[in-house]
């Protein structure tokens, strides 16, 4: 199962691909998709866009996730960030591939088992779940690859919930 991790960003949208085999995780590719200042609003969310799609044509992964912030410090950062997510989502929705969004608490939570842990915590925590201590990993690039393992524990989660539930179905009370 691959997946690729996105966290959203005008500036920098961190990106992460994970690959899962049996019960282990390997990193496949992460970065950061920047846009210069001078470029203008339209052109850098072509950017992100066209940098997505591009991504995803050569790493082919099965499931996408990403960041949903649930909140803006003011109102033109969100409509920007909103901008920004749309981009994101044509270019997933271009490709027919399934998509998934988790909150930033959802995605702390996955990762470090404290659902309000800061950027460096996070940063630390996937550099030791994913091996990648001696790598330099941006806090775009690290939340990108948080967000990519907690879709993969969510994903394996709800896996299981379905097969406990194939092997005990559940009586219907009113058929007894």
């Amino acid at each position: 199962m691959r997946v690729l991790g996105l966290d959203p960003s005008l500036k920098a949208t961190g990106f992460g691909l994970v690959e899962q085999v049996a019960q282990e995780v390997a990193v496949i590719d992460y970065g950061v998709i920047k846009t210069s200042p001078r470029q203008s609003l339209q052109d850098k969310i072509n950017h992100i866009r066209l940098a997505v799609e591009e991504l995803i044509s050569r790493h082919c992964p099965d499931e996408v996730a990403i960041e949903n912030p649930f909140y803006a410090r003011n109102i033109r950062t969100a409509l920007t960030l909103g901008q920004v997510r749309g981009a994101v989502l044509v270019a997933v929705a271009s490709q027919k591939i399934p998509l998934f969004e988790y909150s930033p608490r959802e995605i702390k939570k996955a990762v470090t088992g404290y659902g309000q842990a800061d950027k460096r915590q996070v940063q630390i925590m996937i550099k030791n779940l994913l091996n990648l201590q001696n790598s330099t990993l941006t806090h775009d690039a690290s939340d990108a690859l948080a967000t990519a393992y907690c879709h993969l524990n969510t994903r394996l989660f709800r896996l299981k919930i379905e097969e406990a539930r194939a092997s005990h179905p559940v009586k219907d009370r009113n058929t007894q």
